[in-house]
């Protein structure tokens, strides 16, 4: 069941919008991840051998972080509680895939530290969407 946005407040609904849009280019992101690799001869040699030994589970989380994020941003918008949990799988595929490019393939000796923006802003974002979630299931703002 929907709640009727009357009593949603109006920084939420925009959020949520927000959100889904930004989860449409997390998708958009990961189809161009998982096609690209004819693309990987213009990049330089060390950058060719850190995306050609990305294992499957990697690309596999890649996927799932942005599917449920998208899910959950959805969820969100429709004023549906499964926001929540959509956002805690999204949650998942963010670390594992970020274990995976910093812990494993310590991607930082090949990109330098500078490639850490990117990944430190989806996961703060990540964390605010469960977080908006959260407490839009606890004033009923999704049902």
């Amino acid at each position: 069941m929907s709640i009727e946005n009357n009593n949603k407040p109006l920084w939420f609904t925009v959020f949520a919008w927000v959100m889904v849009m930004w989860n449409l280019l997390g998708v958009a992101t990961f189809a161009l991840h998982a096609l690209s690799k004819p693309e990987l001869g213009r990049l330089p040699l060390e950058h060719q051998a850190l995306y050609a030994s990305e294992p499957w589970w990697s690309v596999l989380a890649f996927g799932v972080a942005v599917v449920a994020g998208l899910a959950g941003a959805g969820a969100l918008m429709l004023g549906r509680r499964q926001a929540f949990g959509c956002y805690l799988v999204s949650l998942a595929g963010v670390l594992v895939q970020q274990f995976y490019s910093f812990g494993v393939a310590d991607s930082l000796k090949v990109l330098g530290t500078g490639s850490l923006a990117m990944p430190l802003f989806v996961l703060v974002l990540t964390l605010a969407q469960l977080l908006v979630a959260k407490l839009a299931g606890k004033r009923g703002w999704v049902g």
